[in-house]
């Protein structure tokens, strides 16, 4: 029996007709424009992105994995089991302290990344936000590669037993990853080197760059 057979025979015997329509996702409205956000200075553009992985009694593991494109550095590694938008403010807002306030952020259009919390924390922050087009993660392309070398040389590898030990060792990767990994994007020079770097010839940027 065809779906409109069914439709008109609930309709004749007065029974509601299933909507068999999808929900329309909620998108992330930019207000930072995508062709210009091409990091081109320190904490210029950070980017975030979730990745998952479980604990051998398989929980879920959830990531929050943020970097920033310029410099190439993991600004943050966040394991926990579930994430909300208010997590996630969390996160940045640490990461503020440390290291001034991004121009911008590039994501995509899950759940928490178009929820009132962020988009009021990048309003707030003056931040800009730029929202990739559903199903591009090329657009992502910065976190997107990252997530691959996690994923290639952490996650498929090590198993872990605890949330706390996958919070352990992925700051351990984090770590080693900043500070011994040279990249040939950046001449060869690890992320730190190379923002030891970019600070020491662009002295006077470090006030107005933080906002």
């Amino acid at each position: 029996m065809n779906h409109k057979r069914v439709q008109r025979l609930c309709r004749d015997e007065g029974l509601r007709v299933r909507n068999t329509k999808r929900k329309r996702a909620r998108l992330g409205r930019s207000t930072h424009p995508g062709d210009r956000a091409v990091a081109t200075y320190l904490h210029h553009v950070w980017s975030l992105d979730f990745q998952f992985d479980q604990t051998t009694d398989a929980r879920v593991l959830k990531l929050l994995n943020i970097t920033d494109e310029f410099t190439k550095t993991a600004l943050a590694i966040e394991v926990e089991r579930s994430f909300t938008s208010d997590d996630m403010v969390r996160v940045l807002e640490r990461l503020v302290t440390i290291h001034g306030t991004p121009t911008c952020i590039r994501m995509d259009n899950g759940t928490e990344m178009t929820a009132h919390a962020l988009r009021d924390w990048c309003r707030f922050a003056r931040t800009g936000a730029v929202f990739i087009e559903p199903g591009s993660p090329w657009q992502n392309a910065y976190v997107e590669s990252f997530n691959g070398k996690i994923r290639d040389e952490l996650l498929a590898i090590e198993e872990f037993t605890t949330l706390l030990e996958a919070k352990i060792m992925t700051e351990d990767f984090r770590q080693h990853y900043n500070q011994q990994r040279p990249h040939s994007t950046l001449n060869y020079q690890t992320p730190e080197e190379f923002t030891l770097n970019w600070h020491h010839n662009n002295p006077g940027l470090k006030k107005s760059l933080a906002h």
